[in-house]
């Protein structure tokens, strides 16, 4: 492993305020770090931007790899966060809990605020998102979007479990890029070249606690009522918003600027 402090200098391990994406020195830095091996990414993320730095985690196969290869570099020294809809499935709670008891790390857990969620019921009912692609948005809006805003509130950089691979929407995807939407903060995603069958590779070989819904054909999982096992020869993310064409098949958690 490289030494990152030496790569970058020892202004590293004193950053408070993120990257200022105007510097031509600041993205050579972008641009070497997107051709990092794994576990040299991880150790310049953490040297550039701990402790403004934070994993979201869905509790899917990707988050239980990233939480381990993390916890091999710092041990139980790293934030992770989620977002609660309140519509996830018990068995996304069951491996939050395994992955707490087993590395012994805090999850920090954001909900949405309630009052939008009783208005937004109270007008479209419960199950609004089935009636169209934008009340569909306006429940992700509420339920995903805005508590990550406040997740991402303080922080220089934020991590993710984002593949190339997952889907149409994110083949563009970068190991590091600038999050526009959340203030030019640096979105770090380390497994974006990693193929799904690495991901279960790595999973079984660490015999890592893991979402118990990929074992029921769930290779993507979201909220429960959003979310069905796929069929055979279907794409990963078929069982996602499937009454929706691919293209639209975000929450608005991870839209790119073009």
């Amino acid at each position: 492993m490289r030494n990152i402090a030496k790569t970058f200098g020892s202004k590293a391990k004193d950053n408070k305020m993120g990257i200022d994406i105007t510097t031509a020195n600041s993205a050579k830095e972008l641009a070497a770090a997107n051709d990092f091996s794994r576990t040299d990414l991880l150790s310049w993320a953490f040297s550039r931007f701990h402790p403004r730095l934070a994993l979201a985690c869905s509790f899917q196969a990707e988050g239980s790899v990233l939480i381990d290869l993390i916890h091999q570099l710092r041990g139980a020294d790293f934030r992770v966060f989620t977002l609660d809809t309140g519509r996830l499935n018990q068995e996304t709670y069951d491996c939050m809990e395994a992955i707490r008891a087993r590395y012994g790390i805090e999850i920090e857990v954001f909900f949405p605020d309630s009052t939008q969620v009783e208005e937004m019921v109270r007008q479209h009912g419960m199950n609004l998102f089935y009636d169209s692609i934008e009340q569909r948005k306006l429940c992700c809006g509420i339920r995903k979007v805005e508590p990550l805003k406040r997740a991402l509130s303080g922080l220089d950089g934020w991590m993710t479990g984002l593949r190339r691979e997952q889907a149409v929407t994110r083949t563009q995807v970068q190991k590091v890029e600038i999050d526009h939407d959340h203030g030019n903060i640096v979105k770090i995603n380390p497994l974006a070249d990693w193929t799904e069958r690495q991901i279960w590779d790595y999973v079984r070989q660490n015999n890592l606690p893991y979402n118990r819904l990929h074992d029921q054909g769930y290779p993507s999982i979201g909220c429960a009522p959003c979310t069905r096992a796929v069929q055979a020869g279907e794409d990963s993310r078929a069982g996602r918003w499937w009454w929706e064409n691919p293209e639209t098949k975000e929450c608005g958690l991870h839209l790119r600027r073009a």
